[in-house]
Parts: structure tokens; C-alpha cells; sequence
């Protein structure tokens, strides 16, 4: 059976892997080029404050693009190890990395309509933020570890190893959102119900559609 190392690293198996773990880099390093504080400045989502991270620094176009294509990319890179047993090709890296793509337009769609039926924008606006910081901080660890566990002889190990961090990062943004948010009893509930139908529901999907989509292709 091969190992992730093959999967990766081997030329014979996957090269296109090897140049698409750079492309990400490069991602990454040209947000933070472009707009200083993209991911250097996440940390300021560990804190119970709602200033921005950013501080009073523009928000530039592109630079959001690429870092959100670099945590899209290594989301999708990380979901492929996990359900690849046999390796997988570039289309299947493509199609899930489509499948979180859409998934995600949708989410940003369904926010929308919440925030026009209830008039929050104040408070979405510092929640999206938070996310975003926090996600980019997830990417960028996912990032490091999917360059170490490339090497790792265990699939089951990896899918623990990722399962962890994604466990670890989620529960860093429910902390984060209860203390910002939750103000009454009720608002704990409001929490909840926006935790189950906007945040594990489009996880489950992306979950199930990539398993699904890698078998077939």
C-alpha cells in the first residue's frame, strides 16, 4: 500500500503535489507581502478583544484572494491524505478543492441573508474577522504539518494527527465566539443553532462530497 510519502514526495507518483504545495507557499508568503499582518497578526484572534487584528491597515483585494485560496488549497490538499488510500490524482485534489470552494460561497451567501434579517452587521462584521484570522492560523499550521506528516508510514496516524488539529482549532473558535456573543442564557442557544446549521453542517458536507468525490475519481 502506498504511504503518504509516496503520494507526495515520489515523482513517479504524484509530481504535481510537490509544485502545489509551493504554489501554496508562494500564496501565502505574497498576502503577507501585499498586506502586512494577513497572517503575521492572527494571533490577535486568541484574545478576548473585538479590535481588529489588522488593526487601522487597509484591507487590499488581492491579498485576501491569495491567502484564501492558501487555506482553501491546503484545506483540500489535507482532505485528500485523509481519504486517499491508494493515491490520487490532480483532478481529485481540483474537485475537492472546488467542492470546499462552493460550499464555502454558499455559507458566505446564508451569512448575508442572516445579516439582513437581522441587522447585525457590527457584530458580523468583527465575528467574520475573528474567523478569517483564525482560519488562516489553522491553514498555516495544517500547512506545516501536512510537509511533516507527508513523511509519516501511518495513514491512521495522520487522519488523527489532522482530526486533532481541526478538533483543536474549532473548539479555539467556539471559545472565541461564546466569549464575544453570548451576553443572556438565549444567546447561547442563538450560538448553538448557528454552530449546528452554519458551521458542522458545511464541514459534514465538504467531508462526505470529498470522500466521495476522490473514490470515484
Amino acid at each position: 500500500m502506498l504511504t503518504a510519502y509516496n503520494h507526495i514526495i515520489s515523482p513517479l507518483t504524484a509530481p504535481w503535489c510537490g509544485w502545489t504545495m509551493l504554489v501554496l507557499l508562494l500564496l501565502a508568503v505574497l498576502s503577507e507581502w501585499i498586506q502586512r499582518g494577513v497572517i503575521t497578526q492572527t494571533l490577535t484572534s486568541l484574545t478576548v478583544h473585538s479590535e481588529r487584528a489588522y488593526k487601522d491597515a487597509p484591507t487590499n483585494t488581492l491579498a485576501q484572494l491569495f491567502i484564501t485560496l492558501f487555506r482553501f488549497g491546503t484545506f483540500a490538499m489535507a482532505i485528500c491524505l485523509c481519504f486517499a488510500s491508494e493515491g490520487f490524482s490532480f483532478a481529485a485534489y481540483a474537485a475537492v478543492l472546488g467542492i470546499i470552494i462552493g460550499v464555502m460561497l454558499l455559507k458566505m451567501l446564508c451569512n448575508r441573508l442572516l445579516d439582513y434579517t437581522f441587522q447585525i452587521t457590527r457584530l458580523f462584521g468583527d465575528a467574520n474577522e475573528h474567523y478569517a484570522n483564525i482560519l488562516t492560523l489553522a491553514s498555516v499550521v495544517m500547512y506545516v504539518l501536512l510537509l511533516i506528516f507527508l513523511r509519516i508510514d501511518s495513514e491512521p496516524a495522520y487522519r488523527w494527527m489532522v482530526g486533532s488539529v481541526a478538533g483543536l482549532f474549532f473548539l479555539l473558535w467556539l471559545y472565541r465566539s461564546a466569549r464575544q456573543f453570548v451576553r443572556s442564557p438565549m444567546a447561547v442557544l442563538y450560538l448553538l443553532l448557528y454552530m449546528a446549521t452554519l458551521e458542522l453542517l458545511p464541514m459534514a458536507g465538504i467531508t462526505v462530497l470529498s470522500a466521495k468525490t476522490i473514490a470515484i475519481i
